[in-house]
């Protein structure tokens, strides 16, 4: 009996998992994460979904909706409830004109709070219009404990998120290449402005050299936040730690760690293969992965992978057939997607008959 098996609820997806890590690190924060940004995978986690205060690392979210809005070029005109916002700021004054994405470089570099009342009014037409996009993103994007009530991350009892949630937002977040490079800029200057902004995230800036991104916050309430990310061998770690004495550490400390125990591993290279037919028109069909796979293992968990193909019985778009899941202690930890491959046109069974009988149709038939 042919080894397959059906696997209609492929339109659906698959629910993945990640293995859960004992880790040799200790941190100083109260909260903490260390999350692969490609595959999503948590390294390391530390009551990493507690719902907490966050500051301004509340910003990635203000940011990532100015972006999403397709409104970067416009110009803004300054409220004057933008400029009597407390806490940090980029000195923006009543009626000055600054383009919305002057505005994402001042709040993402600068921390600023002004900043981020002028891009909420702009986007949401009101502080509280803003805040239901950043709850309405927070649930698209996974956040299950979190609640936004402002877009600078001002202490607010409503206004909380988690590690996880934070590392799920800031994953979400880095995909977007305008995101990127806003987030890892360490010096700008804006048209309207005759000094740069120089980031506040000191890894960015001169701590850390494989640092490409974050955000800081602090209020004396929600003590000292920060989101970084970091690339090494074409591998990219997220670090989320709330709360934390020694927050610059904390990451260095994460992302030596993570690159060193859990580096990325190729467990799939581009191949062509044949399976079992999934219907009675052939025994065998000729199968496909377009693409390399990888995943963050450690030495002992690289043996410990396994594989099994799921197939559906007619082809989906793009003549995918089924997907090749991978599994780490039995659970699935990613999956690729296996395509039929489509035999080249002289090689297909019955083509030149085919092609005759078109021919006689279109000249007409002059056998007799």
């Amino acid at each position: 009996m042919r080894k397959i098996i059906y696997f209609i609820c492929i339109l659906i997806g698959i629910n993945l998992y990640s293995p859960a890590v004992k880790a040799s690190v200790q941190v100083s924060a109260e909260s903490a994460i260390l999350m692969d940004q490609e595959t999503g995978r948590v390294l390391f986690e530390k009551d990493a979904n507690s719902p907490t205060l966050i500051a301004s690392i509340t910003k990635i979210m203000t940011a990532i909706i100015a972006i999403e809005s397709g409104k970067l070029k416009d110009k803004v005109k300054i409220s004057d409830k933008a400029t009597l916002t407390e806490g940090s700021s980029i000195y923006l004054n009543q009626d000055d004109v600054i383009t919305l994405e002057e505005l994402v470089y001042g709040l993402m570099l600068r921390s600023g709070n002004d900043a981020a009342v002028a891009i909420s009014e702009h986007i949401g037409g009101s502080e509280e219009g803003f805040a239901y996009l950043m709850n309405d993103k927070a649930r698209w994007v996974g956040m299950t404990n979190s609640h936004f009530d402002n877009p600078h991350g001002l202490d607010s009892d409503s206004h909380y998120s988690s590690a996880y949630d934070m590392a799920l937002l800031t994953k979400y977040a880095m995909d977007h290449p305008v995101f990127r490079e806003i987030s890892s800029t360490s010096s700008y200057k804006a048209k309207s402005r005759d000094y740069p902004w120089i980031n506040k995230n000191k890894l960015l800036t001169h701590l850390y050299k494989y640092s490409n991104g974050g955000k800081t916050g602090y209020t004396r309430a929600a003590g000292r936040t920060l989101v970084s990310t970091a690339e090494k061998n074409g591998q990219t770690l997220i670090v989320v730690t709330l709360n934390a004495a020694n927050d610059w550490q904390d990451h260095i400390q994460l992302f030596e760690w993570g690159f060193e125990e859990f580096p990325l591993h190729k467990i799939q290279e581009p191949a062509t293969f044949t399976l079992p037919a999934p219907n009675q028109d052939a025994e065998v069909i000729e199968a496909s992965i377009k693409e390399e796979v990888y995943y963050p293992l450690t030495k002992e968990e690289i043996e410990q992978v396994h594989q099994k193909n799921y197939m559906v019985k007619e082809p989906l778009s793009f003549q995918r057939i089924g997907k090749r899941a991978f599994y780490l202690d039995g659970k699935l930890i990613i999956d690729a997607a296996i395509y039929q491959s489509s035999p080249s046109v002289d090689e297909s069974p019955g083509f030149w008959n085919n092609f005759w009988q078109q021919m006689k149709r279109f000249i007409g038939d002059t056998s007799d």
